[in-house]
């Protein structure tokens, strides 16, 4: 048995994942700089993934997957954050997706296929629902057999190595109205194009991309879900749950690298009662990151979290106050550092651009006090 198995009661072996992303991270540290300096996608640290099978690691053993938590999934992206946070997030888009399928599959639904497919093939399933969130965007007009689709999706992180586009588009139905119909649909597929347009602060590892979608076809077969287009829907509550702990975990793992350089930096003026007080301000705001993170992941609770509006508002706030702590660590982690960590060698300073994006992910402050406050006074949450 190697170093990242354990066995288990019924004595199956069953990988310990949070080792493997150990085994992965000190590789993915010594890229992550060339990789944000020349914006190029983690290309080589996803090839090591998928050889240790880490794309199916969610999904259920009996299906062929690595049988892994929802908890142990954050807690490999969050060591997986520490060596390269563009890995890690592009990672956690691609889990979050596989989750929302495990706990679809959990109710009952026919997911079982593509779940199979992730475990087998290792394919890589990419994301466009941040983005296009409540009201959609493109448009999907009726032909026979299913629907042509076209549109512009943004943030498609991983897009490089991508199999399937989980995405949306908005179909003026004659009779309710326009609707969101959520489907999957192939890079592979006539239509569907990568734009190379990731150019950006932090986390420019992730190849983010616009994906172009012109005339595609989405078979009906396909449709997985039908919404009214701008209303709250109870699966946002699902997205929610398992979506922002994974995402969150990721720039936690960021934070705690920012004070680790942080603390080797300062140890070298130990002597400084000033630096005795930074430190101590950048202990404060990472226990709270890790506080607010450690409550997302039991909120989820391993997928068995109740699906009603308040578990969406109680991580929302959760996720809220982690990503104001996992900025301010870096920025403490910055001042304690002093003039050593203002030099790019350092590290410093891609730690505290990469964090910038957590406040990017749903919501953003104002939009989750907003939801918070109207579900608080007994509203629903987006009017």
């Amino acid at each position: 048995m190697t170093m990242v198995e354990a066995t288990q009661i019924d004595g199956s072996a069953a990988t310990d994942w949070v080792a493997v992303a150990r085994e992965l991270a000190p590789g993915f540290a010594a890229r992550a700089a060339a990789h944000d300096d020349d914006d190029s996608f983690v290309t080589e640290n996803y090839a090591e993934l998928r050889e240790r099978r880490v794309f199916g690691l969610g999904v259920p053993s009996e299906l062929g997957g690595g049988g892994a938590s929802h908890a142990e999934q954050c807690a490999v992206l969050r060591e997986l954050g520490r060596a390269c946070g563009s890995t890690a997030l592009a990672l956690s888009m691609h889990l979050h997706l596989v989750a929302a399928l495990v706990w679809r599959l959990r109710q009952g639904q026919s997911v079982e296929s593509l779940l199979r497919r992730v475990a087998n093939e290792q394919i890589v399933l990419v994301s466009t629902g941040a983005s296009d969130w409540l009201e959609s965007s493109g448009r999907a007009e009726k032909v026979d057999g299913g629907y042509r689709v076209t549109g512009r999706k943004v943030f498609g992180s991983g897009s490089p190595a991508g199999t399937l586009l989980i995405t949306s588009a908005v179909y003026d139905d004659p009779v309710d109205g326009p609707v969101v119909l959520h489907f999957p649909l192939p890079l592979s597929a006539e239509g569907v194009t990568i734009t190379d347009v990731w150019r950006t602060l932090g986390m420019r590892g992730t190849a983010s991309n616009d994906i172009m979608i012109e005339d595609a076809f989405v078979p009906e077969a396909s449709i997985s879900l039908r919404r009214p287009r701008g209303r709250w829907h109870p699966f946002f509550v699902v997205i929610v749950a398992v979506a922002m702990p994974m995402i969150m975990s990721v720039y936690l793992g960021v934070a705690e690298a920012a004070a680790e350089v942080a603390r080797r930096l300062a140890a070298k003026k130990a002597a400084d009662p000033n630096v005795w007080y930074l430190v101590g301000e950048l202990e404060n705001a990472l226990t709270t990151a890790q506080m607010a993170v450690r409550e997302m992941v039991e909120i989820a609770a391993n997928w068995s979290f109740p699906v009603v509006d308040e578990t969406a508002s109680a991580i929302l706030v959760r996720k809220t106050i982690a990503a104001g702590a996992v900025l301010t660590t870096a920025e403490k982690a910055l001042e304690a550092a002093g003039g050593a960590g203002f030099f790019r060698a350092a590290g410093l300073e891609r730690l505290l651009r990469d964090l910038h994006a957590a406040q990017f992910h749903p919501l953003p402050e104002k939009r989750q006090l907003l939801l918070t406050g109207r579900l608080s006074l007994g509203l629903d949450p987006v009017g």
